[in-house]
């Protein structure tokens, strides 16, 4: 059993060709495909970053954090 995960564009005909190739000539085979379309790439919105640093409530604290563990070598 094999995985194929790819991402295509649909053709001017608004199809999508798709082409497998198995090395098992006259064979049978159980095929499933499943078409999903390509969402976008999730985005931060405008200015997002300029929020940091902003919170100006004296009630809110940040709590001591333990110490980080020493650095690994790696050789």
């Amino acid at each position: 059993m094999a995985c194929i995960v790819m991402q295509s564009r649909s053709g001017p005909d608004g199809k999508l060709h798709l082409e497998v190739p198995v090395d098992r000539p006259d064979a049978e085979f159980e095929v499933e495909v499943v078409v999903r379309p390509k969402t976008a790439a999730r985005t931060l919105p405008p200015r997002y970053f300029d929020l940091i640093g902003s919170v100006d409530d004296e009630t809110l604290i940040v709590h001591p954090q333990p110490p980080l563990p020493p650095p690994m070598e790696i050789e």
